[in-house]
């Protein structure tokens, strides 16, 4: 399923469990969507939660706490938008996470969260950083190291 492409719920459920998808064009490192997931790591990269866990809260980089809402008490303003972060690891998979970093979109069209490892079709986005995606591979690796250690709601 292309990115933007649109069908019934149902039916985009069963197309995406029933395929093998290959990464869209404008990716750096190839990677294949099984499911609701992307199961292998980008570029065969291990991901470091410590490193992570700084992405996750730096607001010029990863700026998750604009939507989510993370277990750590010092950091003040997180968002509502999106789902609360804590105990995702013990609710999705590492490919779950993956997927959704890379490009929520892939699941629900209608998602306000950005792709953080796509480039094409993307609007209003400043010419230094035309081309390049949000977070490399190594990077969207230590995020979902960091999300997979959340386990405890």
């Amino acid at each position: 399923m292309a990115p933007g492409s649109t069908c019934s719920r149902p039916g985009r459920l069963a197309l995406v469990l029933a395929t093998l998808l290959a990464a869209p064009a404008g990716a750096l490192e190839a990677y294949t969507v099984a499911g609701d997931a992307i199961p292998a790591p980008l570029g065969g990269e291990i991901g470091d939660a410590s490193r992570g866990r700084v992405l996750v809260l730096d607001r010029t980089r990863g700026n998750c706490l604009i939507c989510h809402w993370v277990p750590e008490p010092d950091e003040p303003f997180q968002g509502t938008i999106g789902p609360p972060l804590a105990g995702v690891g013990a609710r999705l998979t590492a490919g779950q996470l993956r997927l959704r970093l890379v490009d929520t979109s892939l699941l629900n069209p209608e998602t306000v969260m950005p792709p953080y490892f796509r480039t094409e079709g993307l609007r209003d986005v400043a010419p230094q950083f035309r081309g390049l995606p949000a977070l490399n591979a190594q990077e969207i690796e230590d995020v979902v190291a960091y999300l997979a250690s959340l386990r405890t709601p």
